[in-house]
């Protein structure tokens, strides 16, 4: 059988309740000193990105960090984009967005400096604070010019009343419910086609740890439970109270499309961290769930039918871009 791929939304009546503040036909927000803040940080932007541009090897100096010009005068380029956007575009909201994506991404770059062998440790650590102070005011812009406005979410995704983010992804498999749940209620192997999971560890009968990556490699753990497991029809979960990232949901087993098969369903449920911006960095990185959880199927699925998983890994590839010879050069902390 030739299973087909099909993704279902949530309902649009549970979106949230922002709603679009009709007195701003400028720049939406909850006052004047979101304006102020963002038009200040458009101008820092600026002076970033000419630093950078100008005089790349002085700045990785300054922070402590290996001289890379090209690196460097690809975030003076963006730094300068990230301003003229800011500063020229009547809701700029977006482009605060953007900074917080660059600012972690610095602090991804930066981190690189922290190894114990760098003489200039002291200096990136500086760097890091000043950026991590930066990417503070950058998000409380862009939430201030955001205020009254509907948050941005992935498409396949619905933002509910509560703040989380809901969505609903199915696949249809070339096997029975039984096979399906099997190989998905042994929670320790599900790394094996959930690609940002590091591990999953029992540790009661019905609770669980989890460690999986987050945007730029960072590490992020929680503890679960299993709230619901009726054998070839759904599992259920959620996370424990002080979970880094709030998160509940399931997966059904369901008749597949004429009777073939079985279709996989999963209803998820969570708050992103830091909020918007942080759904919006994370899928910069390829780490929010509304891309996650397609992938994790389409691999579930060869699992299930085929017993491997195919891969890419260890292949030749082409020539690297001058960007990419870069961050290969660039040591492991």
């Amino acid at each position: 059988m030739a299973a087909t791929f099909s993704e279902q939304h949530a309902p649009r009546g549970l979106a949230g309740d922002a709603r679009r503040d009709p007195a701003h036909d400028g720049w939406p927000g909850e006052s004047r000193a979101g304006e102020r803040l963002a038009r200040n940080l458009g101008y820092l932007s600026f002076v970033l990105g000419a630093g950078a541009l100008l005089a790349p090897r002085t700045l990785a100096r300054l922070i402590g960090v290996r001289e890379h010009a090209v690196l460097m005068r690809a975030i003076g380029l963006r730094e300068i984009l990230s301003g003229v956007g800011i500063l020229g575009a009547r809701r700029p909201a977006g482009w605060m967005k953007s900074r917080v994506a660059g600012d972690a991404m610095d602090l991804t770059l930066l981190g690189v400096g922290l190894r114990a062998g760098n003489p200039q440790r002291g200096r990136t650590i500086a760097a890091v604070a000043a950026v991590a102070g930066i990417m503070a005011l950058d998000m409380l812009a862009s939430r201030q010019l955001s205020r009254g406005r509907p948050r941005s979410v992935a498409p396949g995704a619905t933002l509910l009343k509560n703040g989380r983010i809901a969505l609903t992804k199915a696949i249809a498999v070339n096997a029975t419910a039984e096979q399906c749940y099997d190989a998905w209620r042994d929670f320790e192997r599900l790394p094996r086609f959930m690609k940002h999971l590091e591990e999953v560890r029992m540790t009661g009968e019905n609770r669980s740890h989890w460690v999986a990556r987050g945007p730029g490699g960072l590490r992020v753990e929680w503890d679960a439970e299993t709230t619901a497991d009726i054998p070839n029809t759904q599992i259920s979960w959620r996370s424990l109270p002080g979970a880094t990232v709030e998160n509940e949901g399931s997966v059904s087993f369901e008749p597949g499309p004429a009777g073939r098969g079985t279709l996989v369903r999963v209803n998820l449920q969570y708050r992103p961290p830091v909020g918007s911006a942080g759904s919006i960095v994370a899928r910069l990185f390829g780490e929010e769930p509304t891309m996650q959880i397609p992938e994790d199927l389409r691999r579930f699925k060869r699992l299930v039918e085929t017993g491997e998983i195919p891969t890419i890994e260890g292949q030749p590839h082409g020539r690297r871009s001058a960007l990419g010879r870069t961050f290969q050069r660039m040591p492991q902390p």
